[in-house]
């Protein structure tokens, strides 16, 4: 989950370009519901068009157009991209991006399977700084783990195994004392 911290990150860049390639294309009207309707519908748009990120757009229009004029500001878009660089995104959100196909569903379904413990401070988004701290702790946590099944699966330096002979290299620190005790 290492890259899914730079999913927010990326979020915000990535509605920015479709954005400001949305205004391009309507300089006049803006991007309204119609047009980002219309600019996903023009196969001449298919490689310059973010389809994912103007289908996020287009979805969430109506939370996005905060004054009702039907047009989503350049103001409102900053508004935006400000609110999910510092405050993350919901698990509806995050949900909506892995159905747009934006980010690989791998990613998306990590977060959102842990998306409460991520949730560290419970205000129901995730930070990139919140996925970075989970990702730590679950590096972590793996290290210990693995730590951990070692000491318990090689008891051997201790107690030496069964096929140790009179060759100093296998014997176990109990067995290399004792020798040494005995002579």
């Amino acid at each position: 989950m290492a890259s899914g911290s730079s999913i927010i990150a990326n979020l915000s860049a990535n509605l920015t370009n479709t954005y400001s390639y949305l205004a391009s294309l309507y300089p006049e009207e803006g991007v309204t519901y119609k047009n980002i309707t219309e600019a996903r519908n023009d196969n001449s748009n298919y490689l310059t068009l973010n389809q994912s990120f103007a289908s996020y757009l287009q979805t969430n229009f109506s939370s996005f157009d905060k004054d009702g004029d039907g047009v989503i500001s350049a103001n409102e878009m900053t508004d935006i991209t400000n609110t999910i660089s510092s405050s993350g995104v919901s698990r509806t959100e995050l949900s909506q991006l892995a159905a747009s196909g934006a980010y690989s569903s791998e990613q998306v379904s990590k977060i959102l399977d842990n998306f409460d413990e991520i949730d560290s401070n419970g205000d129901g988004r995730v930070t990139s700084e919140e996925i970075a701290a989970y990702t730590c702790s679950c590096a972590k946590q793996e290290k210990l783990d693995e730590e951990n099944y070692r000491k318990a699966t090689q008891m051997s330096v201790f107690y030496g195994d069964d096929s140790s002979s009179e060759d100093v290299s296998t014997y176990s620190i109990l067995s290399y004392k004792y020798k040494n005790f005995l002579q």
